[in-house]
């Protein structure tokens, strides 16, 4: 395909998505972290389409907002009523009228297309098709459009499920919806659509009829059914998840990362992963997150918005929060909660400890139970704990607070000023003991209780 060829992608993002039972626009509902609008715009950049517009519903500046953050040059569009496919890609008539030599329609619901089968497409326009469909070998054809092809393999029409005959229900190969279309004759022929059909809507699959009566040849691009996938409930939803997780697991351990369990690490679509990393099973790793060469996360850890360093170790069961950053060879044990926090180079937090808000320098030691007090109720301030130094088990570090490089903080103490370094400081109540307290304590109790059974 030259790369000279301009093309314009309609991304249909009206649906109301009545199915989903949901507040939440369907579009917005997210596969592996991102949402299915996002997934198809990002299909439309890796296939080298330059100009985008998306067709939203009216009063949905949610789904406009999210289409301009993924998309920022993107163009967006009201349909106001919902009178059919080719009713929606008219309401980017100004788009289309701008000119472009492939014309590509796409829908928000259908999450899992790659950008190789949005090239196809239009390859097929390159090689002379005035029109190409997106089909797919059903499993179960029923309620799909069909492909009708004639003898040479070329598609003759597209016949909506209510309006095809016994003998054209009996075809498998269905339509998926994608289509791409010769941009300059495009508008002629949108223009040329009718509604006279079961359900009185305007369906853009008469395109490809509507081409071939103008000597236009119409052609099928396959693609597998897993795909093409539309998402119109939670159920499919969920398919749509289990499609996506496959395709990340299967990418990544091709890359050089090791699963111990695959099937039970859960990825997102912006996740970057070094090589020879190792994830152990039952991990889940949110969105923004990267992890550099040889680190590894054991099992039953979250990460979400952290950076994890070379060699850096994470888990079991701990959980990274967003703006969590841990350098070379850091490590984070079991049951530890980091958020917005820098830990440096070889620094060690190895169990049941909470970091908010601080910076942790190379080499320190994080004793057990400690937590940094982050947070008054009103705002949140920082801790700053210097390289090599010592907090020990069960500290509370009030912020905003500085613990000087090298020093030592003895177990049990609530810190709330600074600690210069190499110094050691004890913040906690002075022992006492009182000999004998005990078998008295128990002896007056015991008398009490006999006095009271005889009363």
């Amino acid at each position: 395909m030259s790369s000279s060829r301009k093309a314009l992608a309609i991304v249909l993002a009206a649906g109301e998505g009545t199915r989903m039972k949901s507040d939440t626009p369907k579009v917005l509902h997210q596969v592996a972290g991102r949402s299915m609008l996002a997934h198809v715009l990002a299909a439309v950049t890796e296939a080298g389409v330059e100009t985008v517009a998306v067709v939203v519903g009216p009063g949905r500046e949610d789904v406009t907002a999210e289409a301009l953050k993924r998309a920022p040059h993107a163009q967006t569009f009201v349909q106001a009523e919902r009178l059919g496919t080719a009713h929606a890609v008219l309401a980017a008539r100004s788009a289309i009228a701008a000119g472009c030599d492939d014309l590509l329609v796409l829908f928000a619901d259908t999450p899992l297309v790659t950008g190789a089968t949005i090239r196809a497409l239009r390859e097929a326009l390159a090689g002379g098709a005035g029109v190409a469909a997106l089909g797919f070998s059903a499993a179960d054809p029923f309620g799909y459009g069909r492909l009708l092809q004639d003898e040479a393999g070329r598609l003759v029409a597209i016949r909506e499920e209510k309006d095809a005959t016994a003998a054209e229900r009996a075809i498998r190969l269905c339509n998926a919806g994608l289509m791409a279309i010769d941009g300059a004759a495009a508008a002629d022929w949108l223009g040329q659509i009718g509604n006279s059909n079961a359900k009185g809507e305007y369906y853009l699959t008469d395109i490809v009829e509507i081409a071939r009566a103008s000597g236009r040849e119409a052609r099928v691009v396959v693609a597998d059914e897993t795909e093409v996938l539309g998402v119109n409930d939670r159920i499919q939803l969920a398919q749509a998840e289990a499609v996506a997780q496959n395709r990340l697991r299967r990418a990544a351990m091709a890359a050089g990362v090791t699963m111990i369990a695959p099937e039970t690490v859960f990825l997102s679509a912006d996740t970057v992963l070094g090589r020879d990393v190792t994830i152990e099973p039952n991990v889940v790793i949110g969105p923004g997150v990267s992890i550099a060469d040889k680190a590894v996360i054991h099992a039953f850890s979250h990460l979400e918005g952290a950076s994890v360093g070379q060699g850096a170790t994470i888990g079991p069961f701990a959980r990274l929060r967003p703006g969590a950053a841990l350098a070379e060879a850091a490590k984070v044990g079991n049951f530890v909660e980091i958020k917005n926090a820098n830990v440096a180079k070889g620094a060690k937090v190895n169990h049941l400890t909470y970091i908010g808000d601080a910076d942790i320098g190379a080499n320190a030691n994080i004793g057990a139970g400690t937590i940094t007090c982050n947070y008054d109720g009103f705002f949140k301030y920082r801790t700053e704990i210097g390289e090599n130094a010592f907090i020990g088990s069960n500290s509370a570090l009030v912020a905003p607070v500085k613990i000087g490089a090298g020093a030592y903080v003895g177990s049990g103490s609530v810190v709330t000023k600074d600690v210069r370094g190499d110094a050691l400081v004890v913040a906690r109540g002075r022992q006492m003991e009182k000999a004998g307290w005990a078998a008295s304590f128990r002896a007056m109790q015991a008398e009490r209780k006999a006095a009271a059974k005889k009363s």
